[in-house]
């Protein structure tokens, strides 16, 4: 790490609440003047947040992994160039494919519409059809969101995803059969044990553990990852420990 980057103040945005991580940062890059920098440090590897900057502002983002893994992942921003940003007030964020290398787009896409609150709408920019996108939120997501377009030619789509409030109730079969305290243990080793025990069970159960934090990364992660559908409940939200409730439901 340079000297330069030492003496910037580093801000710990773990204690902010997940969906507001995005919206705060890129407040502070938009206020940011040419050469100046900003250091963070999340729980999660922030790669969405960098192609919404760059989807947003253009290509003046300057992007350093000072850390990565684990719960510190300490990255680097700073503005390059002067930009005049998009401004908009019908949707609630941007991911320009365009600007995003192929193989992130699912991961990126569906991580950023997992923080999103329901009602609020993601904008999408491709240079064709994005038809893999389209067919996964049909199938996780159907009837949970609306897919619309608002510009369809050659060279151009412009796709705006509303999240829908999803009204279901869940169903009574439910059953919990395992319970378990990730507290003790290393970081790393939490996920593995939430994946797995997602692995494990059938739809029709669900597992409950504790945390000492939001676990919501998780949940982005599951989103993104497992063609499962599921549900995520909250019995308790801090703030000394998470307690979570997954559920495995039928398709």
């Amino acid at each position: 790490m340079s000297n330069q980057s030492q003496s910037i103040n580093e801000l710990d945005v773990r204690v902010w609440v997940p969906i507001k991580r995005h919206e705060n940062l890129l407040k502070m890059f938009k206020e940011l003047p040419v050469g100046d920098s900003f250091i963070f440090i999340n729980d999660h590897d922030p790669l969405p947040l960098y192609y919404e900057f760059r989807s947003i502002h253009g290509d003046v983002v300057g992007w350093e992994y000072l850390q990565r893994g684990g719960r510190d992942w300490k990255v680097k921003v700073t503005r390059l160039e002067s930009s005049i940003g998009r401004e908009f007030t019908d949707i609630s964020t941007l991911m320009d494919l365009r600007k995003i290398e192929a193989k992130d787009w699912k991961h990126v896409v569906f991580h950023r519409y997992g923080m999103m609150q329901e009602g609020h709408t993601m904008e999408i920019i491709a240079a064709q059809e994005p038809e893999e996108l389209h067919q996964i939120f049909s199938k996780k997501f159907n009837g949970l969101h609306q897919w619309a377009y608002k510009k369809n030619v050659p060279g151009e789509f412009v796709i705006h995803i509303t999240k829908v409030k999803d009204g279901g109730d869940e169903p009574d079969e439910i059953i919990v059969v395992k319970e378990f305290d990730v507290r003790p243990f290393h970081p790393a080793k939490r996920h593995d044990m939430v994946f797995n025990a997602f692995d494990e069970i059938k739809p029709g159960e669900a597992f409950i553990f504790t945390n000492d934090h939001d676990p919501k990364p998780l949940y982005y992660q599951i989103e993104a990852e497992s063609n499962q559908p599921f549900k995520w409940e909250y019995l308790e939200s801090g703030p000394e420990q998470w307690v979570v409730k997954v559920m495995k439901v039928s398709q």
